[in-house]
């Protein structure tokens, strides 16, 4: 799943963390600036390791050799025996802020899996596949943010599911470049990768009508996942907002567009992302002042039946979580 923005900062090589980020993660990297700098440079971090899975899937002319690496990087993970800078960055990330290991294998299984290319069944497999991807993400960052309270993983799981449905509707075009296809068969009649590239009138309908169904279903875990936020420590909560909402907007665009992503790429410019951001962030000052003394949000009934176990910091598994996508 293609995530950049085409500028060539690889986060396999010696680049700083935030330079990774600068790079290939705008929105994130403008939020970022709203952390604490200890926790910022977590963040960036745990993104420069998360870029790096998903470089070496999508940037190698060799699949065999791209799943060689991944392999490695995942046996030093669940190893804890480091070969590689970025395995050994990422471990040590992992004592210093607590993070859980099981996500982080997770994520690279999944992405070895789109390595000769994906192709999506049904509405289960889309959210099952953007778990794998970016839940597995949100329960990494919820110790980096601080977010210790067991309740707050479900959000954070719902709010990387909604991201990852905005990268997919705006992506439609670039995935099938590449072999890959995230919109369901079951939306699309099983459009193939050239249909997507060259619809006619009809294909482009279905194209249009998916992409919509596709973002209708991110804003339904945009809504979970934002509803969470409270757990989170203040500037956490802050840098959060802003970041969800600036992602967001790039459905918007998406919309704006009417929904036509198979041959063109939505961008939110800078000033209306500052705009956004502004908002955001008086936004969550406001209602973060009248939640004040308040109890923290309850889980909502969950939709993550495709997660096996939620994790605690040490790697073991606690309750599975049943949760319907209806």
């Amino acid at each position: 799943m293609s995530t950049g923005n085409g500028k060539q900062v690889q986060a396999g090589s010696a680049a700083e963390p935030e330079a990774v980020m600068k790079a290939h993660g705008r929105s994130f990297h403008l939020a970022a600036r709203l952390l604490p700098r200890p926790v910022r440079a977590s963040a960036s971090r745990l993104y420069a390791f998360c870029r790096h899975v998903d470089d070496l899937a999508d940037t190698s002319d060799d699949p065999q050799l791209a799943r060689a690496q991944l392999r490695a990087l995942r046996e030093d993970i669940a190893g804890q025996t480091p070969r590689s800078a970025r395995s050994r960055d990422f471990l040590e990330l992992a004592a210093q802020d607590k993070l859980p290991i099981a996500p982080a294998l997770t994520l690279i299984d999944t992405v070895s899996q789109e390595i000769e290319g994906t192709r999506v069944a049904g509405q289960a497999d889309l959210v099952g596949y953007a778990y794998g991807v970016a839940g597995t993400v949100g329960l990494m960052m919820c110790s980096v943010l601080g977010a210790r309270e067991p309740g707050a993983r479900a959000f954070a799981v719902d709010l990387g599911i909604a991201m990852q449905l905005t990268n997919i509707a705006r992506d439609v075009g670039e995935d099938a470049a590449m072999g890959r296809v995230y919109l369901p068969a079951t939306w699309t009649t099983g459009l193939t990768c050239a249909q997507i590239l060259r619809p006619d009138p009809a294909q482009r309908e279905l194209l249009r009508q998916a992409t919509a169904r596709c973002l209708a279903l991110a804003d339904r875990y945009y809504a979970s996942g934002l509803s969470g936020l409270r757990f989170l420590p203040t500037r956490s909560r802050y840098a959060i907002g802003v970041a969800a909402q600036v992602y967001r907007a790039i459905g918007d665009r998406v919309a704006d567009a009417d929904y036509r992503s198979w041959d063109r790429r939505a961008v939110v410019p800078v000033p209306a992302r500052l705009r956004i951001a502004a908002a955001s962030l008086l936004r969550e000052m406001v209602s973060g002042e009248r939640a004040e003394g308040r109890p923290g949000a309850r889980s909502p009934r969950t939709r993550h039946h495709f997660v096996r176990a939620a994790t605690h910091p040490d790697g073991s598994p606690c309750e599975r979580q049943r949760i319907s996508i209806s």
